[in-house]
């Protein structure tokens, strides 16, 4: 079909404009010597090489021995040269490659041998077909010399810059190639060289590389319709009246009007205009800009033309007396002239959003409601979205093959991977109000096979009504498809815990810290005390809660848990019935490479912190450990664990409250491996995993604090509580699925690199340790630890002292060696073992928590 439109157009171009072809030639021959028609060789289909023809625009000679880019104003272009390059007339020859096969009407352009060379697997994907006389990179490079010479090197700039652009645009088009694809470039080629500001073709790899100031030669007509607008509407507006009118009393008579009908047209067709021209001012139809026309122009076009007509109507039958003007009259002249001001008005809309091709992503709307209707109206009418969508699909069988703004509802969820392969749309926006973390798990699985970015639109709440639904998609999010059922938490219990008490909050800059501080300012505590060592986090978490206008303290307290006397200090000043102990160093690799920091903050902190807690009288403390303190492998691990028998151990004879809490990785905090994936694919990639088969628990940082308030509604003393998080979840199932639902497929967008584990780093995590069961509690959803065997806490504590004097002196190997004597399990649990209930087939990705 393409060759077929080649030939026929380029024979009726060359029969048609035979005439021009000579007189282009013999202006040619006159300007100077030498031959009318200059051939060069060019690379064409398949690498055949060929002789391209076009009008000489340079002295004879001129292209030999000089350079082969034309650059500004070239000295060796002639003066017919310039006027044929300038309004492209040169390429008119090349109609006849056309017609012999050598080109195309559309293709991508031929380039010489020498560049060609240059790039030859790059070719390689262009020239499967033919080169042609315009395409894509014609009009992005419109004015290529011009462009050329803002460079100070433009052979470089061409081959390094423009040639690789030509050649993506070349591939761009090869990908989309149409009949009216290249009826939309020919056209807007037309349109650019005659300087008119229409689009036929939008591709958003079209802007030009760089802006060249031209002087269109309707500017200047742009500028004086846009100057008299409302002058030239109303004068447009008095002629529509007129004729509508005339046409009326046409249609009336059937095209023979009556000498005496002609009269009484004649005698009213003036009052009829004033009439008329009255009410389409007071309307404001002489106002509007009509390439944004809507249904309120069309409701002033009514009413003003239902004025007029009541005023007219009045006007001839009881101030000018004729009564025998026809009735029919009024009404064929009503619909007339509303039929024309809305066509008027109309078109211009209708052909300003009319383009020939539009590059559009093809988009599949799940959900038939409000919000799905609202998004393919916007798709539909704005173009600027740049957007297309090709179905809609719901549960709702009774839509079935209805449509929405001429989109039809093809299927249920079920239909989706049908209509993904008969479709093939680029894009998924779901536009159920607030879907539930289950059904884009189960549609992130189904779309998981397919090459397919998937779209979400805000929850009912806090989609803004003012704004663009459109605007508002986002991308689904890691936390949208891990959100559980939120534990229930008791308000009422955690308010009478907290209420009219002072509550001191460790390592309240960090993750966990600061969103126990903002969860616990919100059931009124009498004072609310944040003690950190990092004064920027302290900073960004106090400003955060002191803009909310509290009616109790918030104090920052700069300090060290490893700072005894900074400790008692606050302890004796504000004393606190609640703490809530969250500072630990907790960066496995960084703790791996500093064994003994992590010894005096995670150990020898917490033993100061709880001893302070029970000296001062302390009513509860909460302290917060994590699952690798469970047969730790990591040094990080092995303290958490001391820690955690640090705790069992002062619990036994103080009056203080003491419990623990543990829990897994915790998305978003700092450094959660889900920042670090995300910062990666911001990047460009690759994203770095340690081991394919590496699985952790992981839960969000509500989560983990309604657990802990939880627990220290009913903790009991001594006792450590964890969550039921169900199955462990492959690292690099998260790692593909945030790659997916940032719009991009991994391997081939985004490459996954495996890194081997870290230092310390285990295949996989445990909840329950050596020696310990899980027991219910009266809390759903959160376990409670037991010890089947007891620990000797006298040797315990001589270990301890040993430790802590290792750790004085600054003796690493001793350190670790200590740690071991106290926990048994480090070192043992290395990343080699790995239980098959651990590891088992139930978790296969991150959907299917």
């Amino acid at each position: 079909m393409k060759r077929t439109c080649d030939v026929c157009l380029a024979a009726i171009g060359l029969i048609i404009l035979s005439p021009l072809l000579a007189i282009i030639a013999l202006l040619i021959r006159f300007d100077s010597p030498g031959p009318v028609i200059f051939r060069q060789i060019r690379v064409g289909q398949g690498f055949r090489p060929f002789a391209i023809r076009k009008f000489r625009t340079m002295v004879s000679n001129g292209s030999e021995g000089g350079p082969l880019l034309t650059v500004g104003q070239d000295c060796r272009i002639t003066r017919v040269g310039h006027v044929l390059r300038r309004l492209k007339l040169d390429e008119l020859p090349q109609l006849w490659n056309v017609l012999v096969g050598d080109m195309s009407l559309v293709g991508p352009r031929p380039e010489v041998p020498r560049y060609v060379e240059c790039a030859r697997s790059e070719f390689a994907e262009v020239l499967v077909v033919r080169p042609g006389i315009t395409d894509l990179a014609s009009l992005k490079y419109i004015d290529e010399a011009s462009i050329l010479a803002t460079s100070s090197n433009p052979e470089e700039e061409y081959q390094y810059k423009v040639l690789p652009e030509k050649l993506r645009l070349a591939k761009l088009y090869v990908r989309h190639m149409s009949l009216r694809l290249d009826c939309a470039i020919v056209i807007q080629t037309l349109l650019h060289i005659a300087k008119l500001p229409l689009v036929v073709l939008t591709i958003p790899e079209l802007k030009a590389a760089v802006e060249v100031s031209v002087a269109s030669p309707w500017s200047g007509f742009s500028s004086f319709i846009t100057r008299w607008r409302r002058p030239i509407i109303v004068v447009v507006d008095v002629g529509l009246i007129v004729l509508a009118n005339y046409l009326a009393f046409f249609l009336r008579y059937d095209g023979n009007i009556p000498p005496s009908e002609h009269n009484v047209f004649e005698q009213t067709v003036l009052g009829l205009v004033a009439v008329r021209g009255i009410a389409f001012a007071l309307y404001g139809l002489n106002e509007g800009l009509w390439r944004y026309t809507s249904l309120w122009d069309l409701q002033n076009i009514l009413k003003g033309v239902l004025v007029s007509t009541v005023a007219f109507v009045t006007w001839v039958y009881w101030v000018m007396g004729i009564y025998s003007y026809p009735r029919s009259i009024f009404a064929i002249d009503a619909i007339l002239i509303i039929g024309f001001l809305a066509g008027m008005r109309l078109s211009s809309r209708v052909l300003r959003d009319k383009v020939v091709f539009q590059k559009r992503r093809r988009v599949l709307v799940i959900g038939a409601g409000d919000p799905g209707e609202r998004v393919v109206r916007e798709m539909k009418t704005r173009s600027v979205f740049n957007c297309q969508p090709i179905g809609i699909v719901d549960e709702n069988r009774l839509l079935l093959n209805q449509r929405i703004h001429g989109v039809r509802v093809l299927g249920g969820m079920q239909d989706i991977p049908r209509l993904i392969e008969s479709l093939k749309p680029e894009i998924v926006v779901v536009a159920v109000p607030n879907p539930t973390p289950e059904f884009l798990r189960d549609l992130v699985i189904k779309l998981e096979p397919y090459d397919v970015s998937i779209k979400v639109l805000p929850s009912k709440e806090e989609l803004l009504t003012d704004q663009s639904a459109v605007s508002q998609i986002r991308n689904v999010s890691i936390p949208d498809l891990l959100s559980r059922a939120p534990v229930s938490l008791d308000n009422r219990a955690t308010r009478q815990l907290v209420q009219d008490k002072t509550v001191l909050i460790t390592g309240a800059g960090g993750s966990i810290g600061s969103e126990l501080a903002r969860q616990i300012a919100s059931f009124e505590p009498k004072g609310l005390l944040l003690y950190e060592r990092h004064e920027n986090s302290l900073y960004n978490i106090h400003k955060e809660l002191d803009d909310r206008k509290y009616s109790f303290p918030v104090i920052p307290l700069i300090g060290d848990i490893t700072d005894a006397q900074r400790l008692s200090a606050v302890l004796e000043r504000y004393r606190p019935q609640i703490l809530f102990h969250a500072a630990a160093h907790k960066h496995v690799p960084l703790v791996e490479a500093n064994p003994i920091e992590a010894v005096k903050n995670n150990c020898i902190g917490t033993r100061i912190m709880a001893e302070a807690a029970s000296l001062y009288g302390v009513e509860q403390f909460v302290h917060i450990s994590t699952d690798k303190a469970v047969n730790p492998s990591s040094v990080m691990g092995a303290t958490k664990r001391v820690a955690e028998l640090i705790i069992q151990d002062i619990a036994r004879t103080s009056r203080t409250r003491f419990l623990l809490v543990r829990f897994g990785n915790v998305l978003g905090s700092s450094g959660s491996v889900l920042l670090r994936f995300q910062e990666q694919i911001r990047s460009g990639g690759p994203v770095t995993v340690t081991h394919p088969e590496i699985r952790r628990y992981f839960m969000l940082i509500p989560e983990a604090v309604q657990l802990v308030l939880q627990a220290a509604t009913v903790g009991e003393q001594g006792h450590t509580y964890i969550l039921d998080m169900g199955e462990q979840i492959k690292v690099l199932d998260i790692a593909r699925s945030l790659i997916r639902l940032s719009g991009l497929v991994p391997g081939r967008d985004i490459p996954i690199q495996f890194v081997g584990l870290r230092p310390g780093e285990k295949l996989y995590e445990e909840l329950i340790g050596e020696g310990e069961i899980a027991v219910g509690s009266p809390l759903d959803k959160i376990l409670q630890i037991r010890t089947i065997n007891p620990l000797d806490f006298t040797v315990f504590r001589e270990k301890l002292s040993a430790l802590e004097v290792a750790s004085s002196h600054d003796e690493s190997s001793v350190v670790l060696e200590q740690l071991k004597e106290i926990v048994p399990m480090f070192g043992a649990a290395g990343s080699e073992a790995k239980p098959e209930e651990a590891v088992s087939n139930g978790v296969d990705s991150l959907i299917k928590r």
